[in-house]
């Protein structure tokens, strides 16, 4: 009689492959995107208009003042729109610090005539200092009452940036002083210095000095953010209740998370100042708080990519469309027509309904959707091509 018992030691197993997604040729492809992006950068100037370097420029000047209130908004849950407030302190500071006083018809203005690199550190750390003082109530104000509150700053500052002729230059503003570093002076220049037959001037330099600095200020705000005190901002906004009983300082927090805020906002107002050549008082309203909040909300909540991805967006959108205003019929400065600011604000608008409607992470949420659809669409075909070891037929199991 044959022995139906099957040899499990002899027979062969059938052997799947785990459908687990391959993350590692998206994570060795990184490396290739920063690159090829770095390098973008670094070769815009000999290929690009000037236009479009100041255009970059102010890019880069919003986009680390959107970092600065995605910390504070998207990643710790405090609803601030100050940002301008703070932004107008950095630009004031600066030109103050860094100007020379000189005669005008509409009276003296006061310069101290330090070198432009002290009037940026001095600009930044005067923000700082505001938002150090506005800080202890920033840490007891929650949601609504915080968004008030801080509305609040913005008009004082307009009132002062008005008032304050002598430092602001009163409602027309005040010329920005050139920045200087390096014996490169950051200006219009008789004989600037040509590199491959393309004159670095001042849309060039502040093009470079842009990229290094949100480069600087994405690359500490992602540090935090995946440090104890980044994860301890996450568990405040989740839920403060939460975060005191598993030690957190709340009130701490809040009020670190808004100096920080501060300090982002004061240094993207000294390159708001210098990306607009003036620090008129309309430069700093209420206006300007309802564009950082599309930023962040178009970019993502709590994404510093986002925050890079919404400025760009928002930033960008109203010249883009200016500049192809010849194409887009209903596009038009008569009374008929819709300008390109307008156009502009309708766009994002819708923008920020969608987001909030169909994907609340926003642009971050839909680049990680990419990816993942990119690496799940890779693992499937190289599954296909890889074919499983098939069990042997029956009558030859012993």
């Amino acid at each position: 009689m044959p022995n139906s018992t099957l040899n499990l030691e002899t027979s062969p197993q059938v052997t799947r492959r785990p459908s687990i997604p391959d993350t590692r040729s998206s994570k060795a492809g990184k490396p290739l995107i920063l690159l090829a992006v770095a390098l973008v950068l670094i070769v815009a100037p000999l290929y690009v208009s000037a236009f479009w370097l100041q255009l970059g420029f102010t890019v880069c000047a919003l986009a680390v003042g959107a970092i600065g209130l995605n910390l504070l908004t998207g990643t710790t849950g405090q609803l601030s729109l100050a940002h301008p407030f703070f932004m107008g302190v950095g630009a004031l500071s600066y030109v103050v610090l860094s100007g020379e006083s000189k005669e005008t018809s509409l009276g003296p203005i006061i310069g101290l005539g330090l070198p432009p690199i002290v009037g940026l550190i001095g600009g930044v750390l005067l923000a700082g200092l505001a938002g150090l003082l506005f800080s202890p109530m920033s840490a007891r104000l929650r949601d609504i009452y915080l968004g008030v509150a801080s509305l609040a700053l913005v008009f004082i500052g307009l009132h002062v940036l008005n008032t304050v002729s002598a430092l602001s230059g009163g409602f027309n503003g005040r010329s920005t002083p050139a920045f200087e570093l390096f014996g490169l002076r950051f200006d219009y220049l008789d004989n600037p210095p040509v590199i491959l037959g393309v004159p670095f001037g001042r849309a060039e330099l502040l093009w470079y000095f842009g990229i290094i600095l949100l480069i600087a200020a994405a690359w500490f705000a992602r540090n935090l953010l995946r440090s104890r005190p980044g994860r301890a901002m996450k568990l405040v906004a989740d839920s403060e209740l939460a975060a005191s009983v598993m030690g957190v300082p709340v009130m701490q927090y809040k009020g670190k998370v808004f100096f920080l805020s501060s300090i982002y906002a004061g240094l993207a107002g000294v390159m708001y100042a210098l990306a607009i050549g003036s620090i008129a008082p309309q430069s700093f309203g209420m206006d300007l708080s309802l564009q950082f909040l599309a930023m962040i909300v178009i970019g993502g909540l709590g994404s510093v990519g986002g925050a890079i991805a919404g400025a760009a967006f928002v930033t960008s959108l109203p010249l883009v469309i200016q500049d192809f205003s010849e194409y887009i019929p209903f596009v038009s400065n008569s009374p008929g027509g819709v300008s390109a600011s307008h156009l502009a604000s309708y766009i994002y608008g819708a923008a920020v309904i969608l987001v909030l409607i169909l994907k609340p992470s926003g642009l971050a949420g839909m680049w990680d959707s990419g990816i993942k659809a990119v690496g799940r669409w890779r693992t499937g075909r190289k599954q296909s091509k890889v074919s499983e070891v098939q069990a042997p037929p029956a009558d030859q199991l012993v």
